[in-house]
């Protein structure tokens, strides 16, 4: 059998491994999505000179975040079933996977939200303070909206590295297109299933990665 016949044999096992890729990697980012950007939010706020300052809850913040972002994911995922049992029902398979990587997200987000803030112009916010305006309705009509572009490029950067996180899935039991290389091409000695698994990878993160850069350039000429 030729090449191209065993991708085309392959082709609908690819599609749906692709798939279930990119159901763990949606869920993973609505969910780390939404805690990180709190959290990353709250880092900003609450450190030194924020508009928050509250520098006991910037430490408590910095050193949970700085913990954690650091653990390789083979390793945290695998430390975190006894937890991912309590809160899903289970320490294997997709669910687990979920949130194994919405929290392991949660903390690469928050620095990453935390970082594009730190780029917004102070004084957008001083002139907000100067109107009258609060902490609360600065933060939602003046800091985010001034940072949205930076942090659109940011959430794709992150989209790209969930990809790269739902590969190791496997160790749980969970599926996806980079667990489906791994245990069939790479386990299994077959070639052509590794490099279809990679090809297609490649395709989801150019396309990811141009709609980021297209949607944070319109948002930026705003």
């Amino acid at each position: 059998m030729s090449i191209t016949e065993q991708v085309v044999d392959l082709m609908p096992t690819l599609l749906e491994q692709t798939g279930i890729m990119m159901w763990i990697v949606v869920l993973s980012l609505v969910f780390g999505g939404i805690a990180g950007t709190i959290v990353g939010t709250a880092l900003y706020v609450t450190r030194k000179g924020g508009i928050m300052q509250q520098p006991v809850i910037f430490w408590v913040l910095n050193v949970i975040v700085n913990t954690f972002r650091p653990v390789p994911f083979i390793i945290f995922i695998a430390a975190i079933q006894p937890l991912a049992r309590q809160v899903v029902g289970t320490g294997i398979g997709s669910d687990a996977v979920v949130f194994g990587i919405s929290i392991a997200a949660t903390f690469f987000i928050a620095r990453l939200v935390e970082q594009n803030l730190m780029a917004v112009d102070p004084g957008v916010i001083e002139a907000a303070r100067a109107m009258g305006a609060g902490p609360w309705r600065i933060i939602r009509t003046v800091i985010l909206p001034e940072a949205f572009g930076p942090l659109i490029l940011g959430y794709t950067f992150a989209v790209i590295a969930l990809i790269d996180m739902s590969a190791v899935a496997g160790i749980i039991g969970g599926e996806g297109l980079g667990n489906y290389a791994v245990a069939y091409g790479y386990r299994q000695f077959d070639p052509v299933v590794t490099w279809a698994a990679l090809v297609i990878i490649v395709i989801v993160v150019q396309l990811i990665q141009a709609m980021g850069n297209l949607l944070a350039r319109k948002i930026l000429r705003r």
